[in-house]
């Protein structure tokens, strides 16, 4: 037995509105596309759009590295001023390998 998918020659009035529904839709967009190449629409962003904007630009235009910091340490190291806090680092290290490999380490320094 064949089913009639396409409702030939059955009155429906759901279908019938859908699709008066995308044909008024369809002709709504036709009609936006024509005032689009008219020039009768515009587009305006807001300030924060705009700050945003302005933020990502720079964002993309900077190396992300701080040379003033760089020049900084690079002079301490050179005339021996440069002082490294050797329990400091190697607690940072062991946070650090405890993060990487999900073990808990003890960083406490009185323990």
């Amino acid at each position: 037995m064949a089913i009639n998918i396409n409702n030939n020659g059955v009155k429906n009035s759901t279908i019938d509105t859908k699709q008066t529904q995308r044909q008024a839709a369809t002709d709504k967009s036709s009609n936006t596309d024509v005032n689009a190449k008219n020039g009768s629409d515009s587009v305006s962003l807001t300030a924060e759009a705009q700050n945003l904007s302005s933020l990502q630009e720079k964002a993309m235009n900077s190396s992300g590295i701080d040379q003033s910091k760089v020049d900084r340490i690079k002079t301490a190291i050179e005339n021996g001023s440069y002082k490294v806090d050797v329990d400091r680092l190697a607690s940072k290290l062991a946070q650090f390998e405890g993060d990487l490999f999900g073990g808990a380490i003890d960083t406490d320094k009185d323990a």
